[in-house]
């Protein structure tokens, strides 16, 4: 399997408490903890991702 490339939101907090996500792989998005690199990798569906995203971006 190919490398996740994992980037930092742009809102994260200058505290550091905030997680990062890979998208590059395909059909597939990895979350983990900005603050321990070497840590667990949580794994998820793209589409569930999606829906996620769609559902805490709702007022």
């Amino acid at each position: 399997m190919s490398e996740f490339h994992f980037e930092k939101s742009s809102y994260s907090e200058p505290n550091g408490e905030c997680v990062e996500v890979a998208r590059n792989i395909p059909r597939l998005v990895a979350v983990r903890d900005s603050k321990q690199s070497e840590g667990p990798v949580f794994m998820v569906a793209s589409a569930s991702w999606a829906l996620f995203l769609a559902h805490v971006r709702q007022p």
